[in-house]
């Protein structure tokens, strides 16, 4: 009789805790800001009090005279900034860097850097009448059939205009970087999004090969996309510490975050849409802009998804920058996404509204076979599935849809709905498994990990194809010397990086099947490989499961100390044959008091298609985390500038508002079983960015419902209202 097969434990797809959790929670994660080293030297940036202009003359002794003070440095030869350092071209450009003993004496010893200019007129105001709008370079303009045409043909019109302000990031580590010279090679403690581009930054400004430079980022205190890029601090950390032949420190302060990384850049669009009675959609004009810097250009990618997302046979879109005397902007969670998408699903909500239809039905009415931009077919799509769903779970059949009819006492009580995509990015990885002779495994790759889960969804994906308990799985990340990865963004990771660790892990596993079943001195010597199966670490033959062998049997019979499998994942050009993206409803219940104007989230609920779910706990995490950094975009967050300067005038916890305890209600959200094997082997779409998307639009939608009022201008505070 055959005794009936071991079962073998699949973790993913379980909502396992996070393998880094107690780290965390016991404080001994070290982040960048927490080594130490001996002979550490502290740098303080002096940065600039004017908004465009040059350095004429630094003046120091006031400084130096001070206890503990070692260097201040003005002179940047030796290292290349994306900007000439004697040249202003932004309010906090770093002009000096002090550097002394300890920080205390760093930081007081910077304001008495006296930094003489010579100023000229700056521009900082996107609406100014000389800010000129420019074609981007990456970013085309598009169009299809004859939008102009058909809006004027169309029976029903919704044509607004929609401003977001500036949004800066404000992650809860704060930028920081030691840096370590040994002869010419550079170790440097960072906090960073992208190890190997970080490697290759450094080593090209500093003038030395990339292998001379080991970029070391283990935890990183949440970044958004703040850390996707090398900031000029992170580059004067080097240069300080190679000027001083000493390790350095150098960490922003709070405030110099706002001028020392980029931010969400403030944005104007036009949407209209044009429909016929029934609500077939059948024109669509988008045009958008977005402020950048003189010195550099960020484009936003606002104009993406309105593309496709509905089927309309006549569609005009373009996008422009404004260079402005600012620091350069960069990615923000859902980067263009959310902006481009804030405008389309408030167009079309406003659409609904004229027609007299359901905002759920107009989307499901209007539902592509393919994506018209492309011609391709969809890899999956299940967008549909997301509105009923989410519309079933969130009780939108109680909405009235006569807005402002719907009270409770004096608050107004409104329901809105966005939909949500983001593109699935995937890019070439490697990584390494290794199984050592007791059994254990260790996994490398030299990704990041700001917050989603990185270590944990890489160590189910990693024991799953090797056949081991969870625990006896290490995943290291966060080393340039570990085997290279794309970019920590665009919610590129679990595809690249799961798929490579995937494939490192499967070539490990059929490595050991293979010699196991080629060792005369094994219990499965003779087997095929086909017919050889892994649970729990032990190899057993598939008709008769008492014949087997452990992993740790096989290389200690051997004498080896380990096998390893180092792979790289390369995408194929699915990209190019299929429009691949991922999905969302979301739906949001808001309240605003009638009298007082003030709008306060009563509950927000999201039904995602982004494919196969690796951990349902991590991924639930990711989406209270969208839908907070969400309210916050739609309710609270607004840079300030002084335009006589440039100056950020709320560059503080105190006066740049973002989301509280008492700003985050009940907050759920729900994700259909699928997954997506034209985009990677593991099936996965990427999830981190989709879930910001809809937030916005869906809140805003929510007003309208319960005031009459339609804000189209972010974010939505009390004197919009009145």
């Amino acid at each position: 009789m055959t005794r009936p097969l071991p079962a073998a434990r699949i973790v993913s797809g379980e909502p396992v805790t996070r393998v880094d959790g107690e780290l965390k929670v016991t404080g001994k994660a070290a982040y960048a800001a927490d080594n130490q080293l001996p002979g550490l030297v502290y740098a303080a940036l002096v940065c600039s009090t004017v908004g465009r202009g040059r350095v004429e003359r630094v003046s120091s002794d006031a400084a130096l005279r001070r206890p503990g003070v070692l260097r201040v440095l003005s002179d940047f030869a030796g290292v290349k900034l994306p900007f000439d350092p004697r040249a202003v071209a932004f309010f906090g450009q770093p002009v000096a860097v002090v550097v002394a003993a300890t920080l205390e004496a760093a930081l007081h010893a910077a304001t008495l850097v006296d930094v003489h200019y010579s100023t000229r007129p700056s521009l900082t105001d996107v609406d100014a009448p000389q800010a000129v709008p420019q074609p981007g370079r990456n970013t085309r303009d598009y169009a299809r059939g004859d939008a102009d045409g058909a809006m004027r043909d169309a029976a029903v019109v919704t044509d607004l205009q929609f401003s977001i302000a500036r949004n800066n990031h404000n992650a809860m580590e704060l930028p920081a970087t030691v840096a370590k010279w040994d002869g010419d090679r550079l170790t440097v403690w960072d906090k960073v999004q992208s190890i190997s581009s970080a490697q290759r930054a450094y080593a090209e400004a500093m003038g030395v090969p990339a292998d001379h430079v080991r970029v070391i980022s283990p935890f990183v205190g949440g970044a958004f996309g703040s850390a996707g890029q090398t900031w000029p601090h992170q580059l004067l950390a080097a240069f300080v510490a190679r000027r001083t032949q000493r390790p350095a420190k150098l960490v922003l302060s709070r405030a110099q975050m706002y001028s020392g990384i980029g931010y969400r850049p403030t944005s104007r669009q036009r949407m209209a849409i044009g429909a016929d009675r029934s609500g077939q959609l059948g024109a669509m004009i988008h045009e958008g802009r977005t402020e950048t810097a003189r010195y550099g250009t960020y484009e936003d990618g606002l104009v993406g998804n309105p593309r496709f997302l509905y089927r309309v046979p006549n569609v005009r879109s373009t996008y422009r920058v404004v260079p402005l005397d600012v620091n350069l902007p960069t990615y923000m969670r859902g980067p263009g996404a959310v902006t481009g998408m804030f405008a389309l699903e408030c167009g079309m909500d406003d659409l609904a509204h004229r027609l007299g239809r359901d905002p759920v039905e107009l989307r499901l009415r209007n539902e592509p076979t393919l994506d018209q931009t492309s011609g391709t077919p969809f890899s999956t799509r299940r967008f549909a599935d997301c509105l009923r769903h989410g519309a079933a779970s969130f009780g939108w059949n109680r909405r009235n849809p006569v807005p402002g009819a719907a009270r409770d006492g004096d608050q107004l009580v409104g329901l809105g709905v966005a939909g949500a995509a983001y593109h699935t990015s995937r890019g070439e990885c490697s990584a390494l498994a290794r199984i050592l002779a007791d059994g254990s495994v260790e996994v490398q790759s030299a990704t990041s990990d700001m917050g989603p889960g990185t270590y944990t969804s890489m160590t189910q994906v990693a024991a799953d194809a090797l056949g081991v308990p969870l625990g006896r799985v290490r995943f290291a990340l966060g080393d340039s010397r570990y085997p290279p990865a794309p970019p920590h963004s665009g919610s590129r990771t679990m595809a690249s990086v799961g798929s490579a660790v995937s494939t490192a892990a499967n070539m490990l596993r059929d490595r050991l099947i293979r010699t196991s079943v080629t060792d005369p001195g094994s219990p499965l010597s003779g087997l095929r490989p086909q017919d050889v199966a892994v649970a729990e670490g032990r190899m057993y033959a598939t008709n008769a499961p008492e014949r087997g062998e452990s992993y740790r049997d096989l290389l200690r019979r051997r004498g080896w100390r380990d096998l390893d499998s180092r792979q790289t994942w390369t995408p194929d050009d699915a990209d190019k044959r299929y429009s691949m993206y991922a999905y969302g409803a979301v739906f949001a219940e808001v309240a605003v008091d009638a009298l007082l104007a003030t709008v306060r989230i009563r509950r927000i609920y999201a039904c995602y298609d982004a494919g196969r779910v690796i951990n349902p706990r991590l991924a639930h995490s990711q989406a209270i985390g969208g839908m907070v950094g969400g309210i916050g975009m739609a309710l609270l967050e607004g840079t300030q500038l002084d335009h006589r300067d440039g100056r950020i005038v709320n560059a503080n916890m105190s006066d740049y508002l973002v989301p509280v305890n008492a700003d985050v209600p009940a907050l759920d959200a729900a994700f259909l079983a699928a997954e997506d094997t034209i985009a990677d082997p593991i099936g996965v779409k990427g999830l981190g960015e989709l879930v910001i998307v809809g937030v916005p639009a869906a809140i805003a939608n929510a007003v309208f419902n319960a005031t009459g009022k339609r804000v189209t201008d972010l974010p939505i505070t009390v004197e919009k209202l009145l």
